[in-house]
């Protein structure tokens, strides 16, 4: 039976106590490499490595610390957070395949003929192994990965057509939208549906960031007038670093008559 003796905290939660103090009074100032956790374990009593861990990993979710993939943890300097504007203006989707509201750079690595998996396949309304254009956009802020996108365009809409390819072409970097109007195909709309997930380890490596750390998953799919999907993609958006932003509008509203 309970006899009422409160129960001791967690050991990992006591070392990452004490990891809280040394950042705060400034013994690990911003940019410091922390020891390894063997050497950690001995300096907060002996505890195992998987304890430091745990306790890295809760610092890591308080924003005190940030994992470098193949460096190891370091006390993460104080970041401003950004916005991502959901809600764009109309002319958006021509300055680029940005989203809008990031000022940064990208790359992108885009393969043909590739196999549409069953997910992407339902999303798109077409049969699982058509062939897709397969695009990985990695969005750079300071030579840095803060977002990753992968674009699906089924090649039964762009197949054949100087737009094939999102990074070439006379419309090279443009939108979906956009290029698709190129093409004779009209945009009508668009349905997006976040999603809160944790970072995988092969997108923490790209984001150099820790695997498990939160994000948002934005699914986006391009439809055309006649309800076609011609354009899916997965936007992971870290949410250490971003707040999402809808604007919706309401338009003018009319006073009831008597």
């Amino acid at each position: 039976m309970a006899d009422g003796t409160p129960t001791a905290p967690a050991p990992y939660l006591v070392v990452a106590d004490g990891m809280r103090h040394r950042i705060v009074d400034g013994s690990w100032p911003p940019g410091h490499r922390l020891p390894s956790r063997s050497v950690l374990g001995a300096e907060f009593g002996g505890v195992g490595e998987n304890v430091v861990r745990r306790a890295q990993e809760l610092l890591i979710d308080e924003g005190l610390l940030e994992g470098r993939a193949g460096s190891g943890t370091y006390v993460r300097a104080p970041r401003p957070r950004h916005t991502l504007l959901r809600t764009p203006p109309a002319d958006a989707d021509a300055r680029g395949v940005a989203p809008y509201g990031f000022t940064g750079t990208w790359e992108a690595d885009t393969t043909a003929k590739t196999a549409a998996p069953a997910e992407i396949a339902h999303r798109l309304g077409i049969e699982v192994g058509a062939p897709c254009v397969h695009t990985v956009y990695e969005f750079l802020a300071r030579h840095r990965p803060v977002m990753i996108s992968t674009s699906w365009e089924p090649m039964s809409v762009t197949g054949g057509s100087e737009i094939v390819l999102p990074e070439g072409g006379p419309l090279a970097g443009r939108g979906v939208a956009t290029r698709m109007a190129h093409i004779g195909v009209t945009v009508d709309h668009v349905r997006e549906t976040p999603r809160p997930v944790q970072i995988t380890p092969e997108q923490a490596h790209l984001l150099g960031i820790l695997a498990g750390s939160r994000a948002t998953l934005i699914e986006r799919t391009h439809y055309d007038t006649s309800g076609r999907a011609v354009e899916t993609s997965d936007l992971l958006v870290p949410a250490d670093a971003w707040d999402i932003t809808y604007k919706v509008p309401f338009g003018v509203l009319r006073t009831p008559g008597p």
